[in-house]
């Protein structure tokens, strides 16, 4: 597959070589995201298309700092920074503040870039390299034409680089790297609106799934062809994911495992995640919850919204690839390992939907998002899309858009998604009637009903008892204005 998508980011990169080429001195980007979200690959292509000399490092986990400093300066010599490559030392036993000094004493007099890869792996194997980085840059680095690219997938570790309390603090701009949207994930794989979106729920927007992608393909069907492979990126990136992330299966592993498989509120996952003595405390269990939605950023919490404050809190993992993987791959990949994959993909096939229909919901709510910012739906004050829901679950309404969060002053959009192979009917309408108005802030008058629907809206649901009727090409189309 070739480079898809981006221009957003690669145009981000491109101001700041500008603005390093205008002004002469250098410019820090502490770019960050998830494993696989195609950090590394992004910055190639911006280093082959920006044409600049530049050198691209990429530490390795576990590695020695004398180990790192030698790797360093290697990629160093065999770049396209220095003039004569025998201007690099060879240093045998050198650290990063001799690393940091042989690179400013290479560096040309026109614009260039320096790439460093996996920077939390240097942070972790050198307590001293962020120090030897502040230092360097100070000094050595930000008064020449340099864009330093620094790049990370542990984001907890990447945001602290430019803590308050931190060397590095006030010297760097700070980008995050999501996954491809649902648009761009259509256009790598030539598929329509609806299809795309399902290809975009099993590949979570990773380049690294989608290379394996074969064009054209609907997920259904490439799924059961990965069935036949036990290396499939579509298990292995997931798998692999969670075991850097999460390798001990302790307390973290299990609520994330819990989460994965279902449980959506604080005391089910207490009870999937518990053991022999029983659930999981909640004194335990609400700092790890805090610590996966805050920290990891693996886990979301949506509450419910309304112009009145709502419990329970509802927890998902956020990609939607992990979210398949524990919910659905990780089952068919036993099997798969096996040599059964007509058993492994009947799996696949008896959860599909359910899951689906439940993973699809807060992608819908993105998309109602944009569409409200970029002035396309007829509410101007739209400023948060989620549901709403009281203690019972009865009802749970999947989509309610409001001007405030958490607690809002407007309620524009109360809404459902319909995501089967059905049309929303007049039974579908006459439920969401009786429904809504038990949404705090409801209003015959100034509240809309609303509609996404995957096949679309019967001909007895009449057009003017809904304010909002999409399918998946109006999803879809949020991502490409």
């Amino acid at each position: 597959m070739s480079f898809v998508g981006r221009r957003l980011e690669l145009a981000l990169l491109a101001k700041r070589l500008e603005r390093v080429a205008a002004s002469g001195v250098g410019n820090a980007v502490a770019l960050r995201g998830r494993r696989q979200v195609g950090k590394s690959r992004l910055v190639q292509e911006f280093c082959d298309t920006a044409g600049v000399p530049y050198v691209f490092f990429t530490a390795t986990k576990g590695a020695s700092p004398v180990e790192a400093v030698a790797d360093f300066l290697t990629e160093l010599t065999e770049s396209s920074l220095p003039t004569d490559p025998e201007l690099v030392p060879s240093v045998s036993a050198g650290s990063w503040p001799d690393a940091f000094r042989a690179l400013a004493a290479v560096l040309p007099d026109r614009p260039t870039v320096v790439v460093i890869d996996e920077l939390p792996w240097l942070a972790e194997q050198d307590t001293l390299f962020d120090g030897a980085l502040q230092t360097a840059w100070d000094r050595l680095l930000s008064r020449r034409p340099v864009l330093m690219l620094l790049l990370g997938s542990d984001l907890h570790m990447m945001e602290r680089l430019t803590a308050y309390d931190r060397p590095f603090y006030g010297r760097a701009d700070n980008l995050v790297l999501g996954p491809l949207n649902p648009a761009e994930t259509g256009e790598a794989l030539g598929l329509g609106a609806a299809d795309a979106i399902d290809a975009h729920l099993v590949c979570g927007g990773l380049p690294g799934i989608l290379r394996a992608w074969p064009h054209g393909t609907p997920a259904l069907a490439f799924l059961e062809a990965e069935c036949a492979d036990p290396a499939s990126p579509v298990f292995g990136i997931p798998e692999s994911s969670l075991s850097a992330e999460f390798p001990a299966p302790d307390h973290v592993r299990r609520v994330l495992e819990a989460v994965g498989g279902g449980d959506r509120t604080h005391a089910n996952i207490a009870a999937t995640a518990g053991g022999r003595s029983g659930a999981v405390p909640s004194g335990t269990l609400s700092p790890v919850l805090r610590r996966l939605v805050e920290e990891k950023r693996v886990l979301a919490m949506d509450e419910p919204l309304s112009t009145r404050p709502g419990k329970p809190a509802l927890y998902r993992v956020q990609d939607s690839n992990l979210r398949l993987y524990l919910a659905i791959l990780r089952v068919a990949h036993e099997q798969v390992r096996r040599g059964r994959p007509e058993a492994a993909y009947r799996v696949i096939q008896r959860r599909w939907a359910t899951w689906r229909g439940r993973a699809v919901e807060p992608l819908v709510r993105e998309a109602i998002e944009l569409a409200a910012g970029d002035g396309a739906l007829p509410w101007d004050d739209i400023e948060a899309v989620g549901g709403w829901w009281n203690r019972r679950f009865d009802p749970e309404l999947d989509l309610v858009a409001v001007d405030r969060a958490p607690v809002a002053n407007q309620v524009r959009l109360v809404g459902s998604i319909k995501w089967l192979s059905g049309p929303f009917d007049r039974h579908d309408l006459a439920d969401l009637t009786a429904a809504a108005p038990q949404v705090p802030g409801f209003g015959r008058d100034t509240t809309a009903l609303g509609v996404v629907s995957l096949s679309g809206i019967a001909a007895d649901v009449p057009h003017e008892s809904l304010g909002l009727r999409w399918g998946p090409d109006e999803v879809v189309a949020t991502w490409r204005r």
